[in-house]
């Protein structure tokens, strides 16, 4: 199955339908681009029963045309949508197109597989227009909870796209770019025959957030707690960290960071100029000999992911430090859909330790920032962009659901909702075809780091 001259495909395999595992295909004259390429840390039916913790799409659709892909697009760092690229490039093998910073991001992950001189990188900016195969790529500003990430618009003869990947409008965010309002509008003017849109938060009413707003409620939540604080949030949320670094200095606090993930990305940051905190973050190892009033430690784990900081430190597992009665863990996250019994799970063993846990919903201020766009963000969106159809991704059946009857409403003309292995036609007319493409799940044997099919 491969489209011809005349026609402009979009086949998710995976993350439509679900939070992560994020995987897309467009298709056009016997040519495909492949955008994004992620991991998820659960099965199928939000369990994690199959044994393996690391999961991504099959890409076996595409490996049986890959002289057909002419390149692999990654819009942003995070884990969902650059994690598999390491365990599958030997099946993909073409060209990888990213900014700075995501690049950065792969280039240390592709190092621990022994593949950063195997990977041809080719780096992009904001408001290129790279021609890839028959496509023609434009790279768009976005603000999201990532350093500098990207939508893109893919362009050819028959119609164009936006595929905005993970976003808001975020008008102070900290660190990296910024978004533009005229560039969004210039690209509307332009033509744009669909959008394929992030969904996470369209059943939210209102405007998210801007990261530039938690520093009072973080300040606050800190000056109050006893003891050792912890907070929890995304490793690869720079700004929010930079937050908490300011906070630590006016709490008079050593700044901490516990977890690998973490410890890397903000070497990343510092590589490519994005840390810009000239105070000292302690060595791990120290931790342990400081008076427990005295730090401010920032943790991996806020999703009760197994073997995170965290989740050590909650079984009493973790080798440099242990917590204890008093101490402090504020949760500066949401749950991930499907994340909520494992949450709970972690913060019923940290308060058997007698650590006070604090969660977003129970503080005046603001401590935590969505990274994705709520109903009024979407409905400035659609104004600037005007797509004649509008394609739900990155979200559950609800959020998909969600952001399809609010298009409807906001007058786009066309809404068409499916799944992974769905074929959406944009061109030459605009419908789908469901179930086009088998789908399914590659899990990492933790032993072997060998790839195994799951059985859905």
């Amino acid at each position: 199955m491969t489209p011809d001259n005349q026609d402009f495909w979009f086949i998710p395999l995976g993350g439509c339908g679900e939070i992560g595992m994020n995987m897309n295909l467009y298709g056009h004259d016997d040519q495909w681009l492949m955008v994004d390429c992620g991991v998820t840390f659960r099965d199928a039916d939000d369990s994690n029963r199959s044994g393996f913790h690391v999961q991504m799409a099959d890409p076996a659709f595409i490996e049986k045309q890959i002289d057909g892909l002419q390149g692999l697009i990654l819009t942003h760092g995070h884990e969902d949508h650059i994690g598999a690229v390491p365990h599958l490039w030997s099946k993909l093998q073409c060209p990888v197109f990213a900014t700075t910073f995501t690049a950065e991001l792969l280039r240390r992950k592709l190092t621990e597989y022994g593949l950063d001189t195997k990977v041809d990188i080719r780096i992009v900016e904001p408001g290129d227009k790279t021609p890839i195969g028959v496509f023609e790529v434009e790279w768009v500003a976005h603000t999201h909870s990532i350093p500098d990430p990207c939508g893109v618009v893919i362009r050819t003869p028959v119609a164009n796209v936006f595929h905005s990947a993970d976003w808001k409008l975020d008008k102070a965010p900290q660190i990296g770019h910024h978004y533009q309002q005229s560039v969004y509008e210039s690209i509307g003017d332009s033509g744009i025959n669909a959008l394929v849109c992030d969904s996470t938060c369209a059943d939210q009413p209102g405007h998210s957030l801007s990261e530039g707003e938690l520093y009072d409620g973080l300040l606050d939540t800190v000056k109050q707690a006893s003891g050792r604080v912890v907070v929890a949030c995304f490793g690869s949320n720079i700004a929010r960290l930079h937050t908490l670094a300011r906070v630590a200095e006016a709490c008079d606090r050593h700044l901490g960071m516990l977890g690998r993930s973490l410890l890397n990305t903000v070497s990343a940051a510092r590589t490519v100029d994005l840390w810009t905190h000239k105070g000292t973050v302690v060595d791990p190892a120290h931790l342990g000999y400081l008076p427990p009033e005295s730090l401010l430690l920032v943790a991996t784990g806020s999703q009760g992911e197994p073997r995170t900081a965290l989740d050590r430190l909650s079984r009493n597992q973790f080798r440099e430090l242990a917590l204890e009665s008093g101490d402090t863990v504020i949760f500066s996250a949401r749950a991930i859909p499907g994340n909520e019994e494992a949450i709970e799970s972690l913060m019923l063993r940290l308060r058997g330790l007698g650590v006070r846990t604090i969660e977003a919903s129970q503080t005046q201020l603001p401590i935590h920032a969505s990274g994705h766009p709520s109903v009024e963000e979407l409905k400035k969106f659609y104004r600037w962009v005007q797509p004649e159809l509008l394609i739900p991704v990155h979200g559950e059946p609800k959020h998909l659901q969600a952001q399809a009857a609010f298009a409807k409403s906001f007058g786009i003309g066309k809404q068409l909702q499916g799944k992974n292995g769905d074929l959406f036609i944009i061109a030459p007319t605009k419908a789908i075809r469901r179930n086009a493409v088998d789908t399914g799940r590659l899990g990492v044997e933790r032993q072997s780091q060998k790839l195994k099919t799951i059985p859905l």
